[in-house]
């Protein structure tokens, strides 16, 4: 079979506003799962400390356990505070949307790159319009798609240097306002915080940082976490959840059909939405394996970046018994 040389592009709108719908006629009680979880404070309170307490276990340290630790370790709490941050951006934590902006920017304090408050502002676009090139963030560019292809080597670099080709697509996105004082406060916080690890501890607490921030979201199977959620691995369903053993590390990010249907709903109650409305997603196809996932992602040529949904008129088309694909009914597994 030859492989995607274009994403596939579809009328019909995103699956979830529907599902969301037929989910709450059938289980009207799910959303009593809806509102805020503030102890998620205190788990990041608790990953940032472990990240700075590896910088000084690590700043004396030879080089290859400063790069064993950052593969080990520093990418599974770096993976888990990006999952705070994405609880963050849907105000998940407090009331205040200044609280939750700046337990994001403390979330993002280990992390490489000032993130926290520009995803906020690119997510949810991606949850409103999810599929449209415009305003979908997630989507690769076209250029980018075509550059990696299903490359083996593309893909290597593509998961290696992936937080790069995300600062691409910002261009593609006309509706967003890129900097605000919130994003500022975001860079000064970074700033000084890897200038007073690299005064304090030195530069091997520096490059553990830098190396788990790029395990933590690339060539590593936490990597593989992003080709789970939208890119086409089962026919033509277009997001999936992960119900495997690393969601346990993870806040439960894997559940991502879940998270989609009800974005107000805290990380520590998405598992209850799937076995509050078992019909609705023990149907669909779900990945329980990333590191499976990550080895398939790189070796299997049917499966490129063009492997994505793309919809126009912003994602409004709506669903009609013609158009409509079975697999946003059931999915076999």
């Amino acid at each position: 079979m030859e492989h995607k040389k274009d994403f596939v592009h579809v009328e019909y709108c995103e699956p979830h506003r529907i599902r969301t719908k037929e989910i709450l006629k059938q289980f009207p009680d799910i959303r009593k799962l809806i509102g805020k979880n503030p102890f998620t404070f205190f788990a990041i309170l608790g990953l940032v400390g472990f990240q700075m307490g590896l910088c000084y276990f690590v700043s004396d340290q030879s080089w290859w356990i400063v790069v064993g630790a950052a593969y080990l370790l520093g990418a599974f709490a770096d993976h888990a505070l990006f999952v705070m941050i994405h609880e963050c951006s849907h105000r998940l934590i407090f009331k205040s949307p200044e609280a939750n902006r700046l337990s994001g920017i403390l979330a993002n304090v280990p992390l490489l790159f000032p993130s926290s408050v520009s995803f906020e502002k690119y997510h949810i676009k991606h949850h409103s319009f999810q599929g449209v090139y415009e305003l979908d963030g997630d989507l690769p560019n076209y250029w980018e798609a075509k550059l990696i292809d299903n490359f083996f080597i593309g893909k290597i670099i593509w998961l290696l240097f992936y937080p790069f080709f995300q600062l691409f697509r910002i261009n593609r996105l006309k509706e967003i306002k890129p900097f605000d004082k919130w994003v500022f406060l975001n860079w000064v916080v970074q700033i000084l915080t890897f200038a007073a690890v690299g005064f304090f501890l030195g530069p091997k607490a520096v490059f553990f940082l830098v190396f788990s921030f790029f395990f933590s979201v690339g060539l590593h199977p936490l990597g593989a976490r992003w080709i789970q959620e939208h890119y086409l691995t089962n026919g033509d369903q277009e997001t999936y959840s992960y119900y495997g053993v690393l969601n346990t590390v993870s806040f439960n990010v894997g559940y991502h059909n879940e998270h989609h249907d009800f974005p107000s709903v805290p990380w520590n109650k998405l598992p209850q939405i799937r076995s509050n409305a078992p019909v609705f997603y023990d149907t669909l196809f779900y990945h329980t394996s990333w590191t499976k996932l990550f080895l398939r992602f790189l070796f299997d040529k049917e499966l490129s970046l063009f492997s994505r949904v793309t919809r126009s008129n912003r994602g409004k088309v709506l669903l009609t018994d013609e158009s409509k694909p079975d697999i946003d009914i059931v999915v076999s597994k």
